[in-house]
């Protein structure tokens, strides 16, 4: 019983940890490209996980076998409650830290180290390494050059279609410092309420570069009669609503699948529990990984945003599903 209730509660800090590093990494594009505030950025990330998660029951049981550990080590220690509550608590430590200093981790990596080093002390050379080399690693290794390639293709012909649909770049209105080191960029047509008050304010047209490198370029024309602008707008909001659906779809199995080894609770109640554990989790301390995601790591514009989010959404919700 004690067992029992040790990886039960170091598997909702596992989920809770994964929401603060993860849930808001679907719709940092929203954040960053200024289509939406962070508060509104964050309900949609937690509905739209929280969704994932539950449906993983139907859809990525597959996963559960993969994490459980079984191939990867002899049977008999599936259901070793030393080893699971080590390999739980490995993996939930290493990405709770990583989100109190903003750093965005995968769970799944370290799900995969903690099951790697666990296992290893465990049973030594009967650790399976053709089951780690093809149901662990070449995944992890092969999924970011696959949507590399993805993005490198598809971009640039969204970018043709949209010049072939007439559709532009507006100008917009620079307001900023007078040294013009520092400034906003806000389109021409939207609020400005957003801007903080600025010591020594200048005001200038700018052309639509410097729009785009502050990611508040707008753009102009109609789309089956509907401004260009507001149809990208909803298109962005949906894909970042699939890829949080679709990391919720993925990371939820993996983050039960040892204690349900274990034998923990039923299934549809440890999906149940490990979901509420990552909205928790992503409300309470998604800030600081928001911030990295959606500013410090590279600038998106709105249709970067939204090309990233469907190459991401669609590889995961495929590899949910094989």
């Amino acid at each position: 019983m004690i067992w029992i209730s040790v990886i039960f509660l170091s598997t909702l800090f596992v989920a809770y940890a994964n929401g603060a590093n993860d849930n808001f990494k679907g719709v940092a594009t929203l954040f960053g490209s200024g289509t939406t505030n962070y508060r509104v950025a964050l309900l949609w990330a937690t509905f739209t996980t929280f969704a994932g998660s539950v449906c993983a029951f139907y859809f990525a049981q597959n996963l559960i076998a993969t994490f459980s550990g079984r191939g990867l080590f002899p049977d008999a220690f599936l259901t070793d409650p030393v080893l699971l509550s080590s390999v739980i608590l490995a993996s939930g430590v290493t990405v709770y830290l990583a989100a109190k200093i903003g750093l965005p981790v995968s769970t799944t990596h370290s799900l995969t180290g903690a099951l790697i080093g666990a296992g290893w002390m465990a049973v030594g050379e009967r650790l399976n390494l053709s089951t780690l080399g093809k149901h662990f690693l070449a995944p992890l290794l092969i999924s970011p050059f696959l949507a590399l390639a993805l993005a490198l293709t598809l971009y640039p012909l969204f970018h043709y279609a949209r010049r072939r649909l007439g559709i532009k770049s507006e100008t917009c209105l620079c307001i900023g410092k007078n040294a013009g080191t520092q400034y906003a960029a806000v389109p021409m047509g939207r609020s400005v309420s957003a801007i903080q008050a600025m010591p020594v304010m200048a005001i200038v047209v700018a052309d639509n570069v410097v729009c785009e490198q502050n990611n508040l370029a707008v753009y102009s024309g109609r789309l089956i009669g509907i401004q260009a602008q507001k149809v990208l707008d909803g298109l962005h909001f949906l894909s970042a609503g699939a890829v949080s659906f679709a990391r919720g779809l993925n990371d939820t199995p993996k983050i039960v699948a040892l204690g349900a080894a274990f034998g923990v609770i039923a299934l549809e109640k440890f999906i149940f529990a490990v979901a509420i554990a990552m909205s928790v989790g992503g409300l309470m301390s998604a800030r600081r990984v928001a911030e990295t995601m959606s500013t410090r790591i590279t600038t998106l514009n709105h249709g970067q945003g939204l090309t990233a989010n469907l190459i991401t959404s669609t590889l995961v919700m495929f590899a949910s599903h094989i």
